[in-house]
């Protein structure tokens, strides 16, 4: 393989894995297998080449350039079948650490779908500085309140330029966030678009450990941004959450309440080995939808399915087989430095993921992203294998148990 195919191999590789997650940076950097390494390691276990759903309606667009200090943004869209137009979900996404321009573009297929098969347009759009989109982020340094506020500026921009598209039904539109993007989403709360009926904060906040007492300045920029939000709101917030303590996300809510604020909490506990990633979780599906399922009808707006198969069917879950904790490696069935290195970097991304093992073997492959991650896990790991594998773990659960 040439310098140029491998280098193409490697950006094709980082944008289908949509290593979103701070955490996955993080184990890249703990990782001291050397270039070398982790190039076999990813010719041998890769996620898979990037592919558009096309039951979702899955494009790519862009909100034009206004100016010097408006650039285009990179809108990631799905669509249900036919022309519409359709209420609208803005989901925004979190920040990695590193380069913003290094980001993946997100792919919350797992919530798309739910929306889709309702009747809803999703659009993702990453931010001014993030991905392809242009410009530079701004950060507002350690002042985390002015931080939410520059970024709500490309969520207006992108519901502005939602208003003049013939599929979109912009008057009829939720605006929701996990983690950066849930800090996001408040602060685009103070001054939203007059068709937003609803904030869906997940796990919102940024942690800055670079600044000084980052906790406290948090606290207070959400609070305070109650002060301007009318608009009701529904937070989801773990016990377990790698980024946000308890304390910080129940001050933060308390503040923005007594400031004015409508925003009911949903303290669901805790969540497989870190409830900061239950948003985009298959597993966490069954704590948020049904509380954002009924908002949505309190609110007049669409809730029943119209087209139940708007994603290529998965291999069935298996249920949680109790076998392990699904972050404790040494119950890994299988050894060897690849095996467990590989299993850390699939603990890192974003749902949806599947991690399959042959136990006999020492074979394994992983999947993450996109449509029917479960099969191309299986598929893959017994391509090696030459045998039938089976499941690891799904999302945040371990589902194999010895024979």
């Amino acid at each position: 393989m040439s310098g140029a195919h491998l280098a193409c191999f490697f950006l094709s590789w980082a944008a289908a894995s949509d290593g979103r997650s701070p955490r996955f940076f993080a184990v890249i950097g703990r990782l001291r297998i050397g270039w070398v390494g982790w190039l076999g390691w990813l010719l041998a276990f890769s996620a898979p080449a990037q592919e558009l759903n096309a039951t979702l309606g899955e494009s790519v667009l862009q909100v034009p350039s206004g100016g010097l200090t408006e650039p285009e943004l990179e809108v990631t869209v799905y669509r249900p079948p036919g022309d519409g137009p359709f209420p609208i979900l803005l989901v925004n996404h979190g920040r990695a650490p590193g380069d913003a321009k290094l980001q993946s573009r997100y792919r919350p297929v797992l919530v798309a779908a739910e929306f889709v098969q309702r009747g809803w347009a999703v659009v993702v759009p990453m931010r001014q500085g993030f991905s392809k989109s242009g410009g530079r982020e701004i950060t507002g340094g350690c002042n985390v309140a002015s931080n939410g506020e520059q970024q709500a500026r490309s969520v207006r921009r992108t519901l502005d330029w939602l208003g003049v598209q013939p599929w979109a039904d912009v008057s009829r539109n939720v605006v929701a966030g996990q983690s950066h993007g849930g800090l996001t989403t408040l602060a685009y709360g103070q001054a939203p678009h007059p068709g937003t009926r609803l904030l869906l904060n997940f796990a919102g906040g940024l942690r800055q450990d670079s600044c000084t007492a980052w906790q406290r300045g948090l606290v207070v920029a959400i609070g305070d941004y109650g002060r301007a939000t009318r608009l009701p709101s529904i937070w989801f917030y773990g016990d377990n959450d790698s980024f946000f303590a308890p304390n910080v996300w129940q001050e933060a809510h308390q503040r923005y309440v007594d400031a004015g604020g409508r925003a009911e909490l949903v303290a669901f506990g805790r969540f497989g080995s870190d409830s900061h990633a239950m948003f985009g979780s298959r597993a966490g599906l069954p704590i948020w939808l049904p509380k954002v399922i009924a908002a949505l009808d309190a609110a007049g707006l669409p809730t029943r399915v119209l087209h139940p198969a708007v994603m290529t069917s998965d291999v069935p879950a298996p249920p949680a087989s109790g076998f392990a904790q699904v972050g404790d490696l040494d119950r890994l069935p299988i050894r060897g430095d690849r095996a467990r290195q590989g299993y850390q970097a699939w603990l890192a991304a974003d749902g949806p993921k599947a991690f399959a093992i042959h136990a006999i073997k020492s074979q394994w492959a992983s999947a993450w992203g996109g449509d029917r991650p479960l099969l191309r896990a299986l598929q893959r790991c017994e391509r090696g294998a030459q045998q039938p594998c089976r499941l690891y773990a799904v999302d945040d659960q371990v589902v194999w148990a010895p024979e």
